[in-house]
């Protein structure tokens, strides 16, 4: 596997292929981010993988400064994946002047993670735009785990024509339900025997919809409260619909092949996402 620090040289490289595939990470790689690149195996004749902490997308007081930096290991894993490419930009390849202009999303980026971490889809957006036209793929695989954001990322490649096919890849979980994530090793040994109980919260609530339960809100309430009885500080429970994540009616759930139930709570001092779909079967739009 090449690594590149600079665009330029990436680009000289990828120039005999003809379909890039690419898949962004902020590194501290883990199995799912390497299931993405099984992935994009399967959708491009060079994969190329990039990590980059993007400083724009945390807020004050977020962990940045901690996110943890495991470039050998990452390296290792990329390697046993077969990844062809890495590229691992610096700040100032990145960001070479403040980045003075920025993608502002739609209104749904200001809901869910958007109400809870102002500027997130700004700085991810922003990033991914900037990812896109220096690694110029044809293909980007991202995870379902971080479903806003990938509705989000669909739609500015849409809108702006940058003739991108997103593809979205399963969530990954660990045998007890845990989504796979890089925060997870922030818990201490008694918190991660609590976290699953997240994805079984959501799930029951999928499950109740899909069963014909219709009062969305109850169902929302019933979740929270649940968490909150087990020590959880939670930033929202909510049930939406479709690609655009809508917020759906009574009768809309009448049809619930589209249902989602997003989720995000702090537990101690580690904010975990996880979201589920009613109809488990249905793969990402």
């Amino acid at each position: 596997m090449q690594t590149f620090h600079h665009a330029a040289d990436l680009a000289r490289a990828l120039a005999p292929y003809r379909r890039v595939a690419f898949v962004p990470t902020m590194g501290n790689l883990h199995e799912g981010h390497l299931a993405l690149m099984r992935l994009a195996r399967s959708h491009g004749d060079a994969v190329v993988a990039s990590i980059f902490v993007n400083r724009l997308q945390f807020g004050p007081g977020e962990d940045f400064d901690r996110y943890p930096r495991t470039m050998d290991a990452d390296r290792a894993g990329l390697e046993r994946e077969g990844v062809d490419m890495l590229f691992a930009p610096t700040d100032q390849e990145m960001y070479p002047v403040p980045q003075l202009f920025r993608v502002r999303p739609p209104p749904l980026g200001d809901e869910l993670e958007g109400a809870f971490r102002p500027g997130f889809f700004d700085g991810v957006c922003t990033v991914v735009l900037k990812l896109f036209n220096l690694v110029r793929p044809q293909v980007a695989v991202f995870g379902k785990k971080d479903r806003q954001q990938l509705g989000i990322v669909r739609g500015m490649t849409q809108q702006f024509n940058l003739g991108i096919e997103i593809v979205a890849s399963e969530t990954v979980r660990s045998a007890d339900g845990l989504a796979l994530s890089s925060r997870n090793g922030y818990l201490s040994a008694a918190e991660r025997a609590e976290a699953p109980r997240l994805h079984r919260v959501l799930r029951r609530v999928a499950d109740a919809i899909a069963a014909g339960r219709r009062d969305g809100a109850a169902l929302e309430a019933e979740a929270r409260a649940e968490l909150a009885r087990h020590g959880w500080q939670v930033d929202y429970v909510a049930i939406r619909q479709g690609p655009e994540l809508r917020v759906p009616s009574p009768e809309a759930l009448a049809s619930p092949a589209d249902v989602i139930v997003l989720a995000a709570a702090k537990l101690g001092a580690t904010r975990l996402i996880d979201n589920v779909d009613a109809v488990p079967s249905r793969a990402t739009r």
